[in-house]
């Protein structure tokens, strides 16, 4: 009996993943706890750590995850004007020119079982140290404080 188990090295470059790949594919349907299962197990493990790390998945956007969710379901607009609202509604989210409100993402994800994470989005990513204006309050200046006169003195400790 020959042993058609290869040995397992990690996956540290593309040409080691693509190399996995194929022997991921050549195991498939190998039956659990047999060498070949356990190498096929081992196998797509690792690969599922490396493409983790290396060839990371965006979550989609909350119109992407409806929209996939409608084909699946084979779900028309107009089953999600009791989620969303009026047909001119649908619309405007579906075409983006619309947020999903709390109350639409609550049923949204009750209805077709969506988290509302993939729902509410991710923020939109700005660069730090930089402001955008909203919310930017400038450093207060020592200046204000610093005045003549003991009374002065008093004040600005008990600020």
């Amino acid at each position: 009996m020959t042993k058609s188990v290869t040995q397992i090295r990690p996956i540290r470059t593309e040409a080691d993943h693509d190399a996995a790949v194929v022997r991921i594919a050549e195991l498939m349907g190998s039956a659990p706890g047999t060498p070949e299962g356990d190498e096929l197990d081992v196998l797509a493990t690792l690969t599922d750590a490396w493409e983790a790390r290396y060839q990371p998945m965006d979550a989609p956007d909350p119109v992407t995850a409806i929209q996939f969710r409608m084909e699946q379901q084979g779900l028309s607009r107009k089953e999600l004007e009791p989620m969303i609202g009026s047909r001119a509604r649908v619309s405007e989210v579906l075409n983006g020119k619309r947020k999903l409100t709390i109350g639409m993402i609550r049923r949204v994800r009750d209805e077709l079982g969506i988290s509302a994470d993939l729902l509410i989005g991710s923020p939109p990513k700005r660069k730090y140290g930089k402001s955008t204006g909203a919310g930017f309050r400038p450093a207060r200046s020592t200046a204000s404080l610093r005045t003549s006169g003991p009374s002065s003195n008093r004040k600005a400790n008990n600020r």
